[in-house]
């Protein structure tokens, strides 16, 4: 089993509730959104259907091989509104103020400065564009999360996206393991400092643990 399969496959297990993430996300037709650690591309693929003909997905990740699995599955789906993007830095060759739906899962975990690289996907997201973050939480007293830390608590993803210029719409409890935060973007220019100062070295690495 490939890298990617394996990704999808644990993405798809009951456990990680894929049905119910969806619901929670309320795509429309002809929504834009961007799967930032796309990963084996299993909710890039979810998403292309959801949107429809009409919309836009983008795959965003570090590795070549897991975007180019996510163009043989698309081809073999019939999916045309899927374009991946190979991601060196923190900035993407996207248009502005295009996406509805920024999504990144179990990604959070791996960046260095959060909050500045946040606040620079604001100028990606259209006025009504959102941001949600599933990440794993170390939530127990003994976890193996904890140990590696490859976790961000609850609170710290809010706090950072508060200073980055954001604001919670949802928080939904609905994953054993991890957080499903929602945010919108604040008005006014809350963020812009912290942006100016971003560093380009923090790459969106791919789903490391899914």
């Amino acid at each position: 089993m490939s890298r990617a399969e394996l990704f999808n496959r644990k993405a798809s297990s009951p456990k990680s509730r894929p049905d119910e993430v969806m619901k929670a996300l309320a795509l429309r037709r002809g929504d834009s959104v961007a799967d930032i650690g796309s990963g084996g591309g299993y909710f890039t693929l979810r998403f292309a259907k959801a949107v429809g003909p009409s919309g836009k997905i983008y795959a965003v990740d570090t590795d070549q091989e897991l975007l180019s699995h996510i163009e043989k599955k698309a081809v073999e789906e019939g999916h045309h509104n899927i374009s991946t993007l190979l991601s060196a830095g923190d900035s993407f060759d996207l248009p502005e103020k295009s996406l509805d739906l920024i999504f990144m899962r179990n990604v959070s975990h791996h960046l260095a400065g959060r909050t500045e690289y946040f606040a620079r996907l604001k100028r990606l997201l259209k006025p009504s564009g959102k941001v949600s973050i599933i990440e794993y939480d170390a939530r127990g007293r003994f976890s193996l999360r904890k140990l590696t830390g490859h976790y961000v608590p609850k609170e710290t993803i809010i706090r950072e996206m508060t200073e980055a210029g954001y604001r919670l719409l949802e928080n939904v409890d609905l994953l054993p393991e991890q957080s499903f935060l929602t945010f919108g973007q604040t008005s006014g220019g809350e963020g812009e400092d912290t942006c100016k100062k971003a560093s380009l070295q923090s790459a969106p690495p791919h789903q490391q643990e899914v």
